[in-house]
């Protein structure tokens, strides 16, 4: 037997093994992918999601409306509940088990058209910027092709087992999976069970310390080491303190910040439902805002 026919061989075993456990989310093509957790639950990745409720497309063709279990954004992670109709779980990999070098298989579901492409692990330890801006660090990069609506969905190994699930794409042929392994399946249970974890979070955009250093050498300011803020979310935190676009954040929590996971930490030290003191430059002024993270703390703005 050939090397390509024991390729096409591997593959239709991956897509009768895993297929019925791979479902698609939301309607139409290109929203997302999701794989079969246990039964009534389904996992996915949390930007596939716009709503509580979301439409889970099975392999059989049955197209059922589910219930958002538990939500990660910052991870990227969802759980949604769902009559699954007797749909398999996808089995799991050994941890450790996606090594540079091996081969995978990612499996999508995108609009009820399974998909499977071949690829090899390329890098592990990966990390990268989830939706909202925190560092999601220990991926899995492959090169198996992704088609538009692939993320949230597996990626296996040969014999069908969950080495992760894709969330990102590169470019330039590869990809970024979130990887099957212990702390993975202690999330996605907690989410089952409807824990969501809830982080305090500022409301705002921000650009890096060099962009800061830019705009004020352009504009004749004095160059300081921060985080500039970009857009201030209306009626957010950051907004009912008194942040405004163009501060410069330089502290957070009586700590320099030059990057965002310094003001990740910050944020998480403080905790939901307190306050974050923050210095911020804003022209040639240096102000303190007190940050609140309750409806009732409003926060506020004094001088420096």
């Amino acid at each position: 037997m050939s090397v390509l026919d024991e390729l096409e061989q591997a593959v239709g075993q991956v897509a009768d093994r895993v297929g019925p456990s791979v479902v698609g989310i939301g309607r139409g093509r290109g929203r997302g992918s999701g794989v079969v957790l246990a039964d009534g639950r389904v996992a996915t990745n949390a930007h596939n999601l716009r709503g509580e409720e979301t439409t889970v497309v099975f392999a059989d063709g049955r197209s059922v409306v589910g219930s958002v279990t538990g939500v990660d954004v910052d991870a990227d992670l969802a759980v949604i509940s769902v009559d699954t109709g007797g749909a398999p779980a996808v089995a799991w990999a050994d941890d450790g088990a996606a090594r540079v070098g091996a081969a995978v298989f990612a499996v999508a579901n995108p609009g009820g058209q399974l998909r499977v492409t071949f690829g090899l692990v390329s890098a592990v330890g990966r990390a990268f910027r989830g939706p909202r801006g925190r560092r999601i660090a220990g991926s899995i990069e492959h090169t198996a092709p992704l088609p538009r609506g692939s993320s949230g969905g597996p990626v296996v190994d040969g014999d069908g087992r969950l080495l992760g699930l894709n969330t990102n794409r590169l470019g330039d042929g590869f990809y970024l999976a979130l990887p099957a392994d212990a702390e993975l399946r202690r999330r996605l249970e907690s989410l089952g069970r409807g824990e969501s974890p809830a982080r305090p979070r500022l409301g705002v955009g921000i650009a890096p310390a060099r962009v800061a250093r830019h705009l004020r050498r352009a504009v004749g300011l004095p160059e300081r080491d921060g985080l500039l803020v970009r857009v201030v979310e209306e009626g957010g935190p950051a907004d009912r303190a008194g942040l405004r676009t163009g501060d410069l954040l330089v502290e957070a929590g009586g700590r320099p910040v030059t990057d965002a996971d310094e003001l990740y930490e910050a944020l998480d030290q403080a905790g939901e439902g307190r306050t974050l003191e923050l210095r911020v430059v804003r022209g040639t002024d240096e102000l303190t805002v007190t940050v609140g993270f309750g409806e009732e703390q409003a926060g506020r703005v004094g001088s420096a």
